[in-house]
């Protein structure tokens, strides 16, 4: 298989189709792009793109309550989960979601989380130090898939909580 014909191949997927859809009728002139290498971590999103970590958007499911929940936060942050169900004005314990939950809360496989595209809306709560990126790169659906976007952008397409609290900065090794 040539090189073009595999990168096109993540952008055929259902599920990147299913992302693709929910930007274009969000209205937002976003194109999902096919990476050469995985985007599995924000490290590895951020190598394929070119960018910083902390300009990518990791899609993050937990559960409180019960009910699944996203996080959306940057790369090189990670979540805060004491202040996230305050943040979502909600209360009890905020664990990490399983793999059988982000799949039936999300419709995608851990690893290509889309903040969009869900078969219901989730409750969301948005990193507030995204706003250090003009431009942000998110999951698509797929492994190799993410599409640009802004933070502006991203609380319309999810209707987020923008928050200070829901997120700290990764330690440094």
């Amino acid at each position: 298989m040539s090189a073009p014909e595999s990168r096109a191949g993540p952008l055929d997927n259902p599920s990147v189709q299913r992302v693709q859809a929910a930007l274009r009728e969000a209205g937002s002139a976003a194109r999902i792009v096919a990476l050469s290498e995985t985007a599995r971590t924000a490290q590895d999103a951020a190598d394929s793109v070119g960018c910083q970590l902390g300009a990518i958007v990791k899609s993050l499911i937990f559960r409180i309550e019960g009910q699944a929940v996203l996080a959306l936060v940057a790369g090189d942050h990670s979540c805060d989960t004491k202040a996230l169900p305050g943040a979502l004005e909600m209360t009890g314990k905020c664990k990490r979601a399983n793999a059988d939950l982000v799949r039936a809360a999300t419709g995608f496989a851990i690893g290509g989380v889309a903040p969009l595209g869900h078969p219901r809306p989730l409750p969301t709560a948005i990193d507030h130090s995204l706003a250090r990126f003009p431009v942000l790169y998110a999951a698509a659906g797929h492994p190799f898939c993410v599409f640009p976007t802004n933070l502006d952008e991203l609380i319309g397409l999810t209707n987020g909580r923008l928050s200070d609290r829901v997120s700290r900065p990764l330690e440094q090794k």
